[in-house]
């Protein structure tokens, strides 16, 4: 397993674990959460662990022209329950994220270290918030991403009502022009919008 220094630089993804795992220590600066990015690697750990930086194959991204919606959510769609914005509260979404439980995890993996650096890098202009209000409240939301290379790396997403961070979603996807949303990994939700798997070398030619 190799370990960061702090020079800026990560070993080559093909190097990385069977379940993607690439490297291990290094900061969260700016500097390097843009390196790590621009090279289809990205940040995942719990609060009681080390750095752990990862670039899984196959990896898990989305198609905007695939994205699937079902018909009963074309039916909430159409109420217009909800109100879409983007990057208006960063912060409510990002901390929103990482207070939402997760089933089989124990904590979040959004510390507060996390928090901040994606702060940092919004107010850099190089992560975006989605957010979904109901009756002027935020409901739902998501945020990732966005090195300015038509492809959007999502983060996280939560839900406080049932459809919200769908329709926060399938709303952003269908009114950006982005080549590709990477999922990094797949999940059975992000699977049912149309997500699915593609080698690493394919995923970075998009990069």
């Amino acid at each position: 397993m190799h370990f960061l220094t702090q020079k800026i630089e990560f070993p080559d993804v093909s190097k990385a674990s069977a379940d993607g795992l690439l490297a291990i220590g290094g900061d969260l600066s700016t500097e390097r959460l843009i390196h790590a990015y621009s090279h289809g690697i990205f940040p995942w750990f719990e609060a009681e662990e080390p750095l752990l930086w990862w670039s899984p194959d196959p990896r898990f991204v989305l198609f905007p022209k695939d994205l699937k919606v079902s018909k009963s959510t074309r039916q909430v769609l159409k109420k217009n329950l909800f109100s879409v914005t983007v990057n208006k509260d960063f912060n409510a979404v990002i901390a929103q994220c990482s207070n939402t439980k997760r089933k089989g995890q124990l904590g979040t993996w959004i510390t507060k270290d996390m928090i901040e650096a994606y702060k940092k890098l919004h107010q850099l202009g190089y992560a975006k918030s989605v957010e979904v209000w109901q009756n002027d409240e935020l409901v739902g939301g998501l945020y990732g991403v966005d090195l300015g290379n038509d492809v959007f790396c999502g983060e996280s997403m939560f839900a406080k009502v049932s459809n919200a961070s769908k329709v926060g979603f399938i709303t952003f996807v269908q009114n950006s022009d982005y080549k590709l949303i990477d999922c990094q990994l797949h999940t059975k939700h992000l699977e049912s919008l149309g997500g699915k798997h593609i080698l690493r070398q394919e995923f970075l030619k998009y990069l």
